[in-house]
This record gives C-alpha cells, sequence and structure tokens, in this order.
C-alpha cells in the first residue's frame, strides 16, 4: 500500500515538461490565444449584425 501512494505522487508530466523545455508550449499558448480572440471577435461581430438587424425591423413595424 505504501508503494502505491508513493507511486501515485509522481504524477510528473513529462509531455509538459519536454514542451516548456523546448519552447513549445508557448507555441501552444499562444495559438490557443489566437484561436480564443478570432472565436470571440466573429460573436461581438455578429452581436453587432444582429443589433442593426433588430433596429431595422424595429423601425419597419412602428411605421
Amino acid at each position: 500500500m505504501i508503494s502505491l501512494s508513493s507511486f501515485a505522487q509522481n504524477n510528473a508530466i513529462e509531455m509538459a515538461d519536454k514542451m516548456r523545455s523546448n519552447g513549445k508550449i508557448y507555441v501552444v499558448v499562444s495559438v490557443l490565444i489566437i484561436i480564443f480572440t478570432g472565436i470571440t471577435a466573429f460573436l461581438i461581430s455578429q452581436e453587432i449584425r444582429l443589433r442593426k438587424l433588430e433596429k431595422k425591423i424595429n423601425e419597419n413595424f412602428s411605421n
């Protein structure tokens, strides 16, 4: 049981350490930030278009 618990505590992630040592983790983080920024910009532009359409529809119904 003691050996099992000591094995469970050694949870170093080799892939993350290797990517961090090679500097690739920064590439992954920057790509994720670019994707997130693109999705956010797209959603904001869709919201602006939707507001314009709603305003136009409301003006047409009020006349």
